[in-house]
């Protein structure tokens, strides 16, 4: 008997921990943060676009590059799941399938996931190479 209840409550966790990552693609989404952000005019503006496609805990490329001092238009895009990016170090945070223009000074920054979306949450961190 207490197998059974064991066995019952295992797989509801495992069936949780999944759903956390499953199919959410909310387009409406809390707005992204306001470092970098710009105004409707400021999007045109930008030099260039960089796709973030966000899956089940990884992001499409380990590292992506950016000009300095320019102003680019960051989308996150969920594939699979329900996820965010924020850019440590800074106050950049993006989530949903939304986009924010933002300018970095040169350097390298981590870029993680900001939703918890399962147990390989952790694991979901790229580089954003600015130069």
């Amino acid at each position: 008997m207490h197998k059974k209840i064991a066995l019952l409550l295992t797989l509801t966790a495992l069936a949780l921990a999944l759903a956390a990552c499953g199919g959410n693609n909310d387009n409406n989404a809390e707005p992204s943060g306001s470092a970098g952000a710009s105004s409707p005019a400021a999007e045109t503006a930008a030099s260039q676009e960089i796709v973030i496609n966000a899956t089940t805990w990884e992001f499409d490329k380990a590292e992506y590059a950016i000009p300095k001092d320019t102003p680019v238009k960051l989308t996150l895009n969920n594939t699979k799941g329900a996820h965010g990016i924020e850019i440590e170090g800074q106050d950049i945070e993006i989530r949903g399938n939304k986009s924010e223009v933002v300018t970095l000074p040169a350097g390298t920054y981590e870029i993680r996931c900001s939703i918890m979306c399962g147990t390989g949450h952790k694991q979901m961190v790229s580089k954003l190479v600015v130069s």
